[in-house]
């Protein structure tokens, strides 16, 4: 093995490093009012401005032609202070774009970011999806959860986008998602919304519609690519619509009116199921209803039932799924 100076074996693995800082910039909690003390590498690649008190838009970032991820995370600004980001050319370049919680009241203008990837503006007080339409059609991952949105609108052209989280809006309807082919992950929780319509989409692999004023699961049965699936606290009375998600893993049916468990069957790769906070009275067919996921179940909650009371219920259950790793808040050895 050949043997070389210490000292510049040091300065070679070294030179990497000084590569990466003038290519990212962490100020994440400095609690800047300004960056006017701060200075701003030209070969910036990141910049993370997460929680700090930034009111305004220094216009050095608009100067930064690699610049590739751009976060102002948990600040101050508002409609006004991010307009000009709009007409700066020299960063056109950026992929992510993220102003979550901040004081936003309609969508930015991002049409001349022609490569967007990742564009995040939830936790703001944005009243309509409107101005989505002049954003890239490359995006993958559009996030607008906890703002004050009523209506799926402006979706359509995002045939790349693969992540839609608009949770905790207004929403009534679940519509315009038609050509959005490649979603794979809708978040739609904590709404106002009354029935699953998934406008035929097929690549679906997970689906969160927690929280809202469904009485009925029907509108799953073409999602067969669906793996987890998250329905709690709503209203629902009737498991049914399962039998043909083949992939499903993780069901949640928690805090609804179900007085059975139905239609899984067949699911014989459900590892997570939970049903706590229902309305099954009994442990009685439980074999036969999870007959082909017996093996492969690892978490069960049925606590809060009917049928928890039972004197043997922990016993029966264990003895059921022999793979249980999880029965309710209890950890099996």
């Amino acid at each position: 093995m050949a043997s070389g100076d210490p000292v510049d074996a040091l300065a070679a693995a070294a030179e990497p490093m000084e590569v990466e800082a003038d290519q990212c910039l962490d100020l994440t909690s400095c609690q800047l009012h300004d960056l006017s003390e701060v200075e701003i590498p030209p070969t910036l690649e990141e910049l993370d401005l997460t929680a700090n008190r930034l009111a305004a838009v220094d216009p050095r970032i608009g100067r930064l032609p690699g610049l590739r991820k751009l976060s102002f995370r948990q600040n101050l600004l508002d409609d006004a202070a991010v307009a000009p980001l709009s007409t700066w050319a020299d960063i056109a370049g950026l992929q992510e774009l993220v102003f979550r919680d901040n004081k936003l009241t309609t969508i930015p203008d991002a049409s001349i970011f022609k490569g967007l990837l990742v564009f995040d503006v939830s936790f703001n007080e944005i009243s309509s999806l409107k101005g989505l339409s002049k954003v890239s059609s490359t995006l993958k991952e559009l996030y607008v959860s906890k703002n004050e949105v009523a209506k799926m609108e402006e979706l359509e052209h995002f045939h790349a986008l693969q992540i839609l989280e608009l949770g905790s809006n207004r929403l009534r309807v679940m519509e315009n998602l038609e050509t959005l082919a490649n979603l794979q992950e809708l978040w739609l929780g904590r709404n106002r919304i009354k029935t699953i319509n998934l406008c035929s989409l097929k690549a679906i692999k997970k689906l969160s519609l927690q929280s809202n004023r469904l009485t009925s699961m029907n509108g799953l049965q073409e999602c067969i690519a669906l793996e987890e699936l998250y329905l709690s606290h709503n209203g629902i009375q009737k498991m049914e619509g399962l039998s043909t998600l083949q992939n499903l893993r993780v069901l949640d049916v928690s805090s609804n009116k179900l007085t059975a468990i139905e239609d899984v069957e067949t699911l014989s790769r459900l590892e997570d199921l939970w049903l706590n906070d229902n309305q099954i009275p009994s442990l009685d067919g439980i074999e036969s209803a999870l007959a082909s996921s017996r093996e492969k179940l690892t978490t069960i909650y049925l606590e809060r039932n009917p049928c928890a009371k039972a004197p043997n219920y922990s016993s029966t259950l264990k003895t059921i799924f022999p793979n249980l790793e999880q029965l309710d808040s209890d950890m099996l050895a």
